[in-house]
């Protein structure tokens, strides 16, 4: 099959009417709130700073994310005249863009705001707690709903299997109490460092890497052997590898250890989210395009299913099958950095969708689905009563291609021909979790004009993997892919939060953004989040 027919194909998928479809993002309605009174700020201050709703987030934030998002960062401009709305009113604005939407009286849509990586320390201490009280007082008084936090594995229970220090968790925790924020709170069981967007290193526990360094098959492992310390695999989820523990045993009394300690957190309603990590970079998917083993956008990325446990499960899936032979997984898919008409698996017509391709790729695409069911089982038990979310990453790039080769790497069996995220949206809605999804800020034409090869449309993927969770009916939620201080990002946001002309309604159950930093304080760029935050909310504002 030629590459123009696999576009062709691809192009038969439901498409939103435009690049800036109203339907490009939706979700669960979140009711209407009273917004947070504004606090008056001197403007002093500056030199000195340096939901109730289950939610889901988009493109894998940048806390230990891989690149999951490149975006031309050059300015870009449309033709006409801005017009922002005020009131009744219309106020030209600075030449080049377009006229601006109102979104006075439109839904209440959360908005919080992710903490720096390194805000708790190795030692699991606060850092700066008079800094960051006074950044989350400024951020309170913009109306922002509240924080989002990692409570990394490899700080809380570092030395000792089941020796948990939450000391610096529990201050930090008090301070967003007491000036009236909710918490969403993410058990991070991978490894910061490494990725975009990491400026600091979180190691898994000191405990786990001894057990890695005599079993090095604890972690995914790629055909050239190369091991991926960033997270463990999924192989031993139910294998008595750790210190007499299986993986999710692991997870389990971890997730169980803090519902116990920030008891008063739950009951108080403070905590109103935990988001469950999964994979590396927290996100439900392999780690099949890992920067420090040498992969560079827009590679197709590697199979990671070559440590002892996968392998066998392989072996035993394709004897069941009646076909023991196909117990390997494929030797013709290139390498990281590969592009798929260079391989005999992915290109038009590769082995992707033979026989032994779509069994092996049932087989890997089905483990990670299950993986997320088995650790969600456990969220809930832990988490009984409070919403919980799972992050899907969104691998845009080759997507205009028929084997979807970034996509089939990391996990989602997801050729011009199938649905691959049905099948993962059905598995959250069994545990009523909430979709955690990316890139939906991220404009298909962008991709074309900065890496035209990768032949990219995050539009369209977004639009495939919403519609597979509006079809489930679980709640979907967002955040920024990468760093947006400018105007024309947060209106992407907007539109996307809240579609336009949406017959159902539908609209983001919260949004995070990624990330506080003295840089979004500064006095310009925290206008800009001021006049989105309200337009979020849909308050009415006057900020031009």
């Amino acid at each position: 099959m030629s590459q123009l027919s696999g576009q062709a194909l691809n192009s038969l998928r439901p498409r939103p009417p435009s690049a800036c479809s109203s339907t490009t993002m939706a979700s669960l309605s979140y009711g209407t709130q009273t917004p947070i009174a504004s606090l008056k700020v001197s403007p002093g201050f500056w030199g000195s700073a340096e939901f109730n709703s289950c939610r889901l987030s988009v493109l894998g934030s940048d806390r230990s994310r891989n690149f999951s998002v490149v975006r031309d960062s050059a300015e870009r401009s449309e033709g006409g005249v801005a017009m922002e709305t005020v009131g009744d009113n219309q106020v030209e604005d600075s030449p080049g863009k377009l006229e601006e939407r109102d979104f006075t009286g439109t839904p209440y849509v959360p908005v919080y705001v992710m903490l720096p990586l390194g805000v708790i320390n190795m030692n699991c201490e606060l850092v700066e707690p008079e800094v960051l009280l006074n950044q989350l007082k400024v951020l309170k008084s913009v109306g922002v709903d509240g924080v989002m936090v990692d409570c990394w594995w490899g700080i809380v229970e570092a030395h000792n299997p089941q020796g948990y220090n939450w000391s610096g968790y529990k201050r930090l925790f008090q301070i967003v109490r007491d000036l009236n924020l909710k918490l969403q709170v993410v058990m991070s069981f991978h490894e910061c460092g490494g990725n975009v967007g990491d400026d600091v290193h979180i190691p898994l526990p000191h405990w786990v890497t001894e057990i890695g360094q005599k079993n090095p098959d604890i972690y995914f492992t790629d055909k050239e052997g190369k091991r991926n310390n960033e997270c463990l695999t999924w192989g031993i989820d139910k294998v008595r590898v750790l210190r007499g523990r299986t993986a999710v045993e692991v997870y389990f009394d971890y997730m169980r250890s803090f519902r116990v300690e920030f008891d008063e957190f739950f009951e108080g309603g403070i905590i109103s989210e935990i988001e469950v990590g999964l994979g590396p970079c927290g996100e439900l998917r392999y780690p099949s395009y890992p920067e420090n083993h040498g992969w560079k956008y827009p590679g197709i990325g590697e199979f990671q299913c070559y440590d002892q446990y996968l392998m066998k499960n392989l072996k035993e899936a394709a004897e069941a099958r009646g076909h023991s032979f196909w117990g390997r997984a494929p030797d013709n898919t290139g390498s990281y950095n590969s592009q798929p008409h260079e391989t005999g698996f992915f290109r038009d017509g590769g082995d992707y969708d033979s026989y032994y391709g779509r069994f092996f790729l049932n087989w890997y695409s089905r483990f990670l689905v299950d993986h997320g069911d088995r650790v969600l089982a456990l969220a809930n038990l832990a988490f009984e009563g409070t919403c919980i979310a799972a992050k899907v990453s969104g691998i845009h790039w080759w997507y205009k291609t028929a084997s979807h080769p970034a996509e089939l790497t990391a996990g989602f069996y997801n050729p011009c021909n199938r649905d691959g995220y049905a099948p993962i949206a059905a598995m959250l809605k069994k545990h009523e979790a909430a979709l955690n999804f990316t890139c939906v800020e991220m404009r298909t034409l962008d991709q074309h004009e900065g890496f035209p090869e990768a032949l990219a449309d995050p539009e369209g993927l977004v639009w495939q993997v919403l519609n597979a969770a509006w079809d489930a009916n679980i709640p979907v939620a967002s955040e920024n892919a990468l760093t947006c201080h400018d105007r024309e990002g947060y209106n992407k946001i907007l539109a996307n939060a809240k579609p336009q002309n949406d017959p159902d309604g539908r609209h983001l159950s919260a949004f995070t953004y990624l990330r506080l930093s003295p840089v979004l304080l500064e006095g310009h760029n925290f206008m800009e989040f001021e006049r989105f935050v309200k337009k979020m909310h849909g308050n009415r504002t006057h900020i031009l």
